[in-house]
């Protein structure tokens, strides 16, 4: 049974705003993966829902003239993988949202609840970091935009206030553009199954792919949030393709994360798989920009 106190299907994002700020217990729900599962659980029994799940404005995938990708947060994670410009620009968020859940979740659930969730386990999470992803949230003041890497305060936490809604998740062709990538996801299991760790890197090669011009790599469940490792990215931008410095990049990034010990894994068994996950998905990243590497 679901312990819901009232239901409230919002018509827009204003009208779901308003209701936000009437029920200060509301809580959102677009596809519900997460929320009604909390709520059968007790962690949310009698709460107030606002849903924005037939808000048409919060869904899809588009272009904007200077290139941006703008992606509605209410899109599900099954047209996120299948869109064209998706898979065009930007298709390690398509792999990376593809390893959530099973059919049915990937469906239903959406990026924008993924995000919202504040979990470091978010499959869209580190992903996002790496494309630099600039969250829209509008609330009763307007509009404000929030680079990701300032969104996560903590387990579970994030700086989007009651009353606002996220309304566009932003990705600029700068930080598209000349990039491949890679995106893995430790987990016991092939499916249906929560993150162990997970490892986003893209990298941009020189015209003749035998130097990293730049690459960007980050990770969940490597600390209480999601969390990028920018020293790392900075001693490997500007050095030639090699084994030694997939070694390097391993070694590096276990500088600038904090694992703990959980019941899925240890904070040990987690600082080999941050090393062992940074060389694969960089090497595969190299690869399909079209570079050698063989390791």
């Amino acid at each position: 049974m679901y312990d819901i106190g009232s239901f409230y299907e919002a018509a827009s994002v204003e009208d779901a705003i308003r209701k936000l700020q009437e029920w200060p217990d509301a809580e959102i729900i677009s596809g519900g993966s997460d929320v009604l599962i909390k709520i059968r659980e007790g962690k949310l029994a009698g709460r107030s829902l606002v849903s924005i799940h037939n808000i048409a404005v919060l869904k899809g995938v588009t272009m904007e003239e200077d290139g941006t990708i703008v992606i509605g947060p209410g899109t599900s994670f099954s047209h996120i993988t299948a869109h064209p410009l998706v898979q065009q620009h930007i298709p390690m968020l398509g792999y990376a949202v593809d390893q959530v859940g099973g059919p049915q979740i990937r469906n239903i659930g959406t990026i924008g609840g993924n995000v919202c969730n504040g979990v470091t386990s978010a499959d869209s999470a580190s992903s996002l970091f790496a494309y630099n992803a600039i969250l829209e949230l509008t609330g009763p003041e307007g509009i404000r935009q929030v680079p990701i890497q300032e969104f996560y305060t903590g387990p579970g936490k994030t700086v989007r206030r009651h009353e606002e809604v996220m309304t566009a998740i932003r990705i600029r062709r700068r930080d598209y553009e000349g990039y491949t990538g890679c995106y893995i996801k430790y987990g016991k299991r092939n499916a249906m199954e929560i993150a162990t760790l997970g490892c986003a890197c893209l990298v941009k090669l020189s015209w003749d792919k035998k130097v990293v011009e730049d690459m960007r790599i980050a990770y969940g469940v490597a600390a209480p949030t999601p969390v990028r490792c920018p020293e790392t990215e900075k001693s490997v931008s500007g050095q030639a393709v090699s084994n030694a410095l997939l070694l390097q990049t391993g070694k590096g990034v276990l500088n600038e994360v904090n694992p703990r010990t959980s019941w899925r894994a240890s904070k040990e068994f987690r600082l080999q798989l941050v090393e062992e996950l940074a060389k694969r998905a960089m090497a595969q990243a190299i690869r399909n920009g079209g570079g050698e590497v063989d390791a």
